[in-house]
C-alpha cells in the first residue's frame, strides 16, 4: 500500500473519477458496507496521543522524586552504618527499612490519587464529542469526528474543523487557517481539485485542493472526499514523530517558582543543622543523616498529590454542575481571574434570537422582505447562525396564512452563494424563480448593505439611493436599535445570466429593499449573575463584534455600567498606552474585529488582571487562546471548543460563578498545605539549630523526624475537602512565594519558642523526675535519659503541628467562627493519636521511643494552650499589617 504522502500526492495529479473509483467511493458517499471494509483497510480516525505510560512507569514516576530520593540516601547510609559496619550482633536494619516502607506508602497514595485522577479527567474530556457533516448512500448525516473513514465525503462551512486530511471537489471563497502546521497566520484560500493550479512545491500543506485535519474552516464552504484519518494525516504524523511539550501555564509557573523557594531553603537549612550537630556531638556521619532527615522534613514531599487532589475534586464537582474542565489546572485559573470578558449573544441573552420586523426602509412591515430574506438564508449552505434560523421560523409560521410565503423552497432553484466572511459581512445566493429569473440576494449588516446598494425601494418605486434617502434609513435603524433590536439589511438585484461565474465582486449596484429586526432578549439570570461576579471581585467586560446602540439597549436591561463605550475603529487610533488606561474605565466594547478583541485581552494582562474569556464562535478562538482561562460551551463551533479550556455544557454566567468559587477553594486549600508545612518545618529547623548548640545530643532520633513528617502529611490529606471561608472567596487570589516566605518568617519562630521552652521542661523538670537524676554525658543513665527527651519532643511536635493546622487554615478564630470539615478533624485527630500511643505500642523499642509519666501530658497540654493564644496573637497582627492571611 502506498504511503499517505504518495496518495496525497497522487490524488491532486490526478482526476476526480479515479481518486473515488480508488478509494471505492463516489458523489453520493459510502455504504455502510463499504464504511467498514474501508475502516478495516485504512484504520480509525483518531490519534494515538503518544505511548500511554505502563503502570510501572506511572508507579516508578509516583514513587521517585528529587525529595524521596534524599529519602532513599539516607536509608542507604543507615544500612551501611547499622548493619555492613556494625559489630556482629549489633546489626539494626530497622531505620532502613521504615524509611523504604514510609517512602512506598507515601509514593503509593500519590499513585491511586493520581490514577483517579487521570481516570477522572478522561471522562470528563470524553464529555466533549466534536462531529462532522458527511454524505453517505446520498444522504446527509451528523457523526462523530471519530466515526470518519477514508473515503467518506463531507460537507465543511465555516466554523467547521477539518475532521481529516480531505481533497477538496468543490469549494465557495474556502479560507482556512493552517497555522498549527505551517506556524503561517495568514489565512489560505483553499480550491476545488478542478481550479487548483499543479503543485509547484514538494510540500503538500501548499497544494490548493488539500485540507488537512485540526486546520480550520475561517469562511466559505466545500466538498471533500477523506484520503487520510487518525494516525495517517498530516497531523498524526507530527504527532508520532515529535515530541511535543506544552508551555507551563502561569500556575505551573507560580508553583515551580515555589518549589525553587523550597529548596533553596533546604540547602542553606542543611549544612547548617549538619555543622552544628557535628561539632557538638563530633559524630559527623550521624549528623549528616540528621541533616539529610532535616532536609526532608523542610520540604512537603505531599505537595503535588494534594494539589492533583485539590484539582481533581474541583473539576469533578463542577461537571455535576455541567461544566467539564478540560485542564485541570484551569479550576485553579478560573478562580484567579478578576475580569471575564464575554461576547453579548447567548451569555448576557438568550441566545434564542426572534425575527421581531421585515420591515421596508421606512420601517413598515413588509413581508417581501421576508420572502427574500427566507432564500437568503435557506439557500445558503455555509453556517447557519440564529439568525438563518429565525428568518426561517418566522417565514415557515407566516406561510400558513401568506401565499406569498409558500413553497418557496420549490418555486425557486439555487443556482450559486457567495458564502459569509468577516470582512465582507454578509452572504448572497443566486437563485431562479419559476419564470427562469435569476436574482442575486443578499443579506448582511447594514452598513455594508448600504455601501454595495445604488437603489432602494422608496415608497414603492426603484429608487437611486440618494443620500436624503440614506439618512433616512439610518434615522429609522437608530431608532430600532436604541429599541434593543439587531437590524440587518436586504437587497438584490435581477435579471442576472445563470451560466456566469458569481464572486463578490458581483454584489454591487443592489437594491436595498428593507431590513430585519431581530431581538435576542436578556436571559432572566443575567442580571443576579454580573451582580453575583461583582460581588466575587470579578467584574464582566462586553466584548462585541455588534452594534453599539443594540449592545448599550441590552447591557441597560441587565445593569451594566455603560456611560463610556468604545468602539473597534477608535481602539485602531489608540497607542497602547492609552488602550492600558482605557480598558480599565470602559466596561463595553462594541464592533470589534477578533484582532481588537485579543488585543484587549492582552492589554488587560499587561496591566496585571487574570482574564477569562467567554466565547463560542469562530471569531472568539483567538480571544480564548491569549486569556488566562477560555471558556466555551458544547453548542460552540468546533474550534472553540478545541481553544476552551473550559466547557458549559449550560450556557449562564450563574455557572461561572461556582466555577469561580470552586477554583478559589481550590487554592485556598493548597495554600493552607504549604504555609501551615512550610512555616511548621522551618519552625521544627529553628527549634533544631537551637537544640545543636545547647543540647549535648540530638534532641530527636532522624527515624523520628521522618514518621513525624509521613504522619504529618498523611494528616493533610483531607485539607482538599476542607471548609473555607465565605470571606475569602469573594476576591480573587494569585501565588506569591513572597508571600509564602513572610508567612514562613512570622509563623516558624512561634513554634520553635515552645519548642525550645519544651526542651527546658523536659531536660531540667520532666525527664529528671522520671529517671531520678540529671543528664550526664557517657553515663549508663544517659541512654535512657535521651530515649525519654526524644520521645517527649516526638510527641510535642505531633501535638503542636497537629493542633497548628486548625489554627492556621483561617484567618478567623478556629471552631468559634470558622468550623474545619469533619475529615481534617478526624485526621488530625487520628494523626496525634497514633504518636501519642506509639511509645506505648510493641513498635515502641524499634523506634527508640519511651512510655511517658502522666504529669508530661499536663505540661504539654499547658504549652499547647500557650501556643495556640500565642499563634492567634501572632495572627491578628500579620493581617492587620499584611491584609492577608492565606
Amino acid at each position: 500500500m502506498k504511503t499517505t504522502k504518495e496518495r496525497l500526492a497522487t490524488a491532486i495529479h490526478t482526476s476526480l473519477n479515479e481518486t473515488l473509483s480508488f478509494y471505492k467511493t463516489s458523489l453520493t458517499g459510502l455504504t455502510e458496507e463499504q464504511v467498514e471494509k474501508n475502516r478495516d483497510l485504512y484504520g480509525e480516525n483518531t490519534i494515538t496521543k503518544g505511548q500511554e505510560d505502563s503502570i510501572l512507569k506511572k508507579i516508578y514516576e509516583s514513587i521517585i522524586n528529587p525529595f524521596t530520593i534524599i529519602l532513599l540516601v539516607i536509608a542507604v547510609i543507615s544500612l551501611v552504618t547499622n548493619v555492613w559496619l556494625a559489630k556482629p550482633g549489633q546489626e539494626d536494619p530497622t531505620t532502613s527499612i521504615i524509611i523504604v516502607v514510609l517512602v512506598l506508602i507515601s509514593g503509593g497514595i500519590r499513585f491511586v490519587q493520581e490514577l483517579r485522577s487521570d481516570k477522572a479527567a478522561t471522562n470528563l474530556s470524553k464529555m466533549i464529542v466534536n462531529t462532522a457533516t458527511v454524505i453517505r448512500q446520498g444522504e446527509i448525516q451528523e457523526v462523530p469526528i471519530d466515526d470518519l473513514v477514508v473515503g467518506d465525503v463531507v460537507k465543511l462551512s465555516a466554523g467547521d474543523m477539518i475532521p481529516a486530511d480531505l481533497l477538496l471537489f468543490e469549494s465557495r471563497d474556502f479560507f482556512v487557517q493552517q497555522s498549527g502546521l505551517t506556524g503561517e497566520s495568514e489565512s489560505v484560500e483553499k480550491l476545488a481539485l478542478t481550479k487548483a493550479t499543479v503543485q509547484q512545491s514538494d510540500s503538500l500543506v501548499e497544494a490548493e485542493a488539500l485540507a488537512f485535519m485540526g486546520t480550520n474552516v475561517l469562511s466559505g464552504s466545500a466538498k471533500a472526499v477523506v484520503l487520510a484519518v487518525g494516525d495517517d494525516t498530516m497531523m498524526g504524523a507530527i504527532e508520532q514523530t515529535l515530541n511535543t511539550y506544552d508551555e507551563p501555564t502561569s500556575f505551573e509557573r507560580e508553583m515551580n517558582s515555589i518549589s525553587w523557594l523550597l529548596i533553596r531553603l533546604m540547602l542553606v537549612m542543611v549544612p547548617i543543622v549538619f555543622l552544628s550537630n557535628g561539632l557538638t556531638d563530633g559524630d559527623w556521619l550521624e549528623a549528616g543523616v540528621f541533616a539529610l532527615s532535616v532536609g526532608v522534613g523542610l520540604t512537603p514531599e505531599m505537595l503535588p498529590m494534594i494539589i492533583t487532589a485539590s484539582l481533581a475534586k474541583g473539576s469533578i464537582i463542577m461537571a455535576k454542575e455541567k461544566v467539564v474542565i478540560k485542564k485541570l489546572n484551569a479550576i485553579q485559573d478560573l478562580g484567579a481571574i478578576d475580569i471575564l470578558c464575554t461576547d453579548k449573544t447567548g451569555t448576557l441573552t438568550q441566545d434564542e434570537i426572534v425575527l421581531e420586523y421585515p420591515l421596508d426602509i421606512h420601517g413598515r412591515l413588509d413581508l417581501t422582505v421576508l420572502r427574500r430574506a427566507y432564500l437568503n438564508s435557506y439557500f445558503q449552505t455555509g453556517l447557519k447562525n440564529l439568525m438563518d434560523r429565525a428568518i426561517i421560523k418566522r417565514t415557515e409560521k407566516e406561510a400558513k396564512e401568506h401565499a406569498l410565503l409558500q413553497n418557496l423552497a420549490q418555486t425557486f432553484q439555487k443556482i450559486d452563494e457567495l458564502p459569509f466572511d468577516f470582512e465582507r459581512r454578509r452572504m448572497s445566493v443566486i437563485v431562479k424563480d419559476e419564470h427562469e429569473v435569476v436574482s442575486l440576494v443578499t443579506k448582511g449588516a447594514l452598513e455594508e448593505m448600504l455601501t454595495i446598494s445604488s437603489y432602494a425601494e422608496y415608497q414603492g418605486v426603484i429608487t437611486p439611493l440618494t443620500d436624503v434617502i440614506r439618512e433616512e434609513i439610518l434615522s429609522e435603524v437608530r431608532q430600532l436599535n436604541q429599541q434593543g433590536l439587531r437590524v440587518l439589511g436586504v437587497a438584490y438585484k435581477s435579471g442576472l445570466r445563470e451560466g456566469h461565474a458569481y464572486t463578490v465582486d458581483d454584489e454591487g449596484d443592489m437594491i436595498l429593499t428593507g431590513y430585519l429586526a431581530f431581538l435576542d432578549p436578556p436571559k432572566p439570570s443575567a442580571a443576579p449573575a454580573i451582580k453575583a461576579l461583582l460581588e466575587h471581585g470579578v467584574q464582566t467586560k462586553i466584548l462585541t463584534g455588534d452594534n453599539e446602540k443594540v449592545t448599550q439597549a441590552v447591557c441597560e436591561k441587565v445593569g451594566l455600567d455603560i456611560n463610556q463605550m468604545l468602539l473597534g475603529s477608535e481602539i485602531d487610533q489608540m497607542s497602547d498606552q492609552e488602550l492600558a488606561q482605557a480598558v480599565e474605565e470602559v466596561t463595553v466594547f462594541a464592533k470589534l474585529s477578533p484582532d481588537q478583541k485579543a488585543r484587549i485581552i492582552l492589554q488587560f494582562k499587561a496591566n496585571g488582571h487574570a482574564v477569562g474569556y467567554m466565547g463560542d464562535g469562530i471569531n472568539d478562538a483567538p480571544s480564548m487562546k491569549v486569556s488566562d482561562v477560555g471558556i466555551s460551551v458544547d453548542t460552540a463551533v468546533d474550534i472553540a471548543k478545541e481553544t476552551a479550556d473550559v466547557i458549559l455544557l449550560d450556557k449562564d454566567l450563574m455557572v461561572l460563578e461556582k466555577g469561580l468559587v470552586e477554583g478559589r477553594k481550590v487554592y485556598a486549600n493548597m495554600t493552607k498545605y504549604i504555609k501551615m508545612t512550610v512555616s511548621s518545618n522551618f519552625g521544627n529547623i529553628l527549634s533544631l539549630l537551637v537544640s545543636g548548640i545547647f543540647l549535648p545530643f540530638l534532641p530527636m532520633a532522624p527515624v523520628h523526624l521522618i514518621i513525624l513528617n509521613l504522619v504529618y502529611d498523611l494528616s493533610c490529606i483531607a485539607l482538599p475537602f476542607d471548609k473555607v471561608d465565605k470571606d475569602f472567596l469573594r476576591n480573587p487570589h494569585t501565588w506569591e512565594a513572597k508571600s509564602i516566605t513572610r508567612f514562613m518568617i512570622w509563623m516558624g519562630p512561634i513554634s520553635s519558642a515552645f519548642d525550645i521552652l519544651t526542651f527546658i521542661l523536659l531536660y531540667f523538670i520532666i525527664v529528671p523526675m522520671t529517671t531520678g537524676q540529671a543528664y550526664v554525658h557517657g553515663a549508663e543513665s544517659a541512654v535512657g535519659f535521651i530515649v525519654l527527651f526524644q520521645t517527649g519532643w516526638f510527641i510535642e511536635s505531633m501535638w503542636s503541628q497537629t493542633m497548628v493546622i486548625h489554627m492556621l487554615r483561617s484567618a478567623k478564630i478556629p471552631f468559634l467562627q470558622s468550623r474545619p470539615a469533619w475529615l481534617v478533624l478526624v485526621t488530625t485527630l487520628l494523626a496525634a493519636a497514633f504518636v501519642t500511643f506509639l511509645p506505648y505500642s510493641p513498635l515502641a523499642s524499634l523506634l527508640h521511643l519511651t512510655p511517658l509519666k502522666p504529669i508530661y501530658f499536663i505540661f504539654l497540654l499547658f504549652i499547647i494552650i500557650l501556643y495556640m493564644i500565642s499563634v492567634t496573637i501572632v495572627k491578628k497582627i500579620y493581617i492587620n499589617k499584611y491584609k492577608e492571611w492565606l
